[in-house]
């Protein structure tokens, strides 16, 4: 898999920039089958730092139900929690 294949978009939370401020973490979507050796590669290649650690989980679906008695189900994503080394630092605008 290519990195912008592993790497899906950036998730933009105030808890996520709390952290980015703070201790230096990004909050990323990630592929689900991409493994943490996967997703540290991707990063360093894409915005060109040196990641410290990986930590990842799965995020279930939930349903949804949209003016209608049918519920739908949002997807199941991957979050991936990246920290980086003190220096670096990505930006998201």
């Amino acid at each position: 898999m290519s990195p912008f294949d592993i790497i899906k978009t950036a998730r933009l939370t105030e808890k996520g920039s709390v952290q980015s401020d703070l201790f230096n973490r990004y909050t990323l979507v990630a592929d689900r089958r991409a493994t943490k050796i996967q997703i540290r590669k991707a990063v360093e290649e894409l915005f060109k730092v040196t990641v410290t650690e990986v930590r990842t989980m799965h995020v279930a679906g939930k349903k949804r139900r949209q003016r209608t008695h049918q519920a739908g189900v949002s997807p199941a994503w991957k979050k991936a929690i990246v920290t980086l080394k003190k220096g670096d630092q990505i930006v998201l605008t």
